[in-house]
């Protein structure tokens, strides 16, 4: 049995002291492959620099929709020169966030200021993703009780519509959400939070989605499924996510394992180890 780790930060500094162990206990686990996530320029750098360093390890590199201030305009020719080694596998993670304001006080002209340079930064990265034969992976996040973020994903991405494909990842949203996504040509990725007791929307998008059209991850050191809630989530907990999907949708694991393994080659273009 192979699964895929599709979405880690292992340069995370919770991981600093004991990465080696961490990724081992991953194979053990039968998580054979792990994507590391950029979020910035320099952690762009160090996920690279992982990847490089462990042989089942493999990196996205982008700026994260709540790091764009922090950047320098040149980010999309720093991204692009990353992106010439082999081990980069999408651009990510990019998008629109809006529950994450920079500043507590804000005045409506920097809300507006603050949108329109996230909406840029993930239309040159869209645009960077295309030029590389790249996918790309997707942050979305909206302020409770809104879906301003999410519309604002889907009108920049519709153009791109046949061109690359996305994956909404971390997906808390309703079945008809996910639908949404699918009819582009686009994926969907499930954490941990599908083994939360208070997410019963997320179990059951997982049990409705088709099979071919999710994957799974940790979005590590974050969102540790049940039974390890607050405790430090890693890379194996791959496992228990995928365990969790099989159990909703009546599957045994080994199945979930294949489908969504199958998925993210084809998605990340990796080679089958089957």
């Amino acid at each position: 049995m192979h699964l895929i780790e599709t979405h880690a930060h292992l340069d995370n500094p919770k991981f600093r002291d004991d990465l080696s162990a961490v990724v081992q206990r991953a194979h053990d686990a039968g998580v054979t492959r792990i994507i590391s996530i950029g979020t910035g320029i320099e952690s762009s750098r160090r996920v690279l620099a992982l990847a490089e360093r462990f042989s089942s390890v493999f990196a996205a590199i982008g700026i994260h929709p709540t790091e764009i201030d922090e950047e320098k305009e040149n980010f999309i020719s720093e991204l692009r020169k990353l992106a010439q080694n082999p081990k980069i596998v999408a651009i990510g993670e990019i998008g629109i966030d809006y529950f994450h304001p920079p500043k507590e006080k804000m005045s409506q002209e920097e809300i507006d200021v603050w949108k329109k340079d996230q909406a840029i930064a993930f239309q040159q990265q869209l645009d960077l993703a295309l030029e590389l034969g790249l996918n790309v992976i997707v942050h979305q996040r909206d302020v409770v009780g809104s879906t301003a973020a999410w519309e604002k994903v889907l009108q920049i991405l519709k153009p791109y519509t046949g061109k690359l494909r996305a994956v909404f990842h971390c997906f808390g949203g309703t079945p008809a959400q996910a639908a949404e996504v699918i009819a582009l040509g686009h994926l969907i990725s499930f954490t941990g939070i599908v083994t939360f007791k208070n997410a019963p929307i997320v179990r059951e998008t997982a049990m409705v989605v088709p099979s071919n059209a999710y994957m799974v991850e940790t979005d590590c050191p974050y969102l540790a499924p049940d039974p390890h809630r607050g405790e430090r989530a890693e890379p194996w907990h791959t496992r228990l996510v995928a365990a969790k999907i099989a159990e909703v949708r009546g599957l045994r694991l080994e199945e979930v394992a294949e489908a969504t393994t199958k998925t993210a080659e084809r998605f990340f273009k990796f080679p089958s180890q089957r």
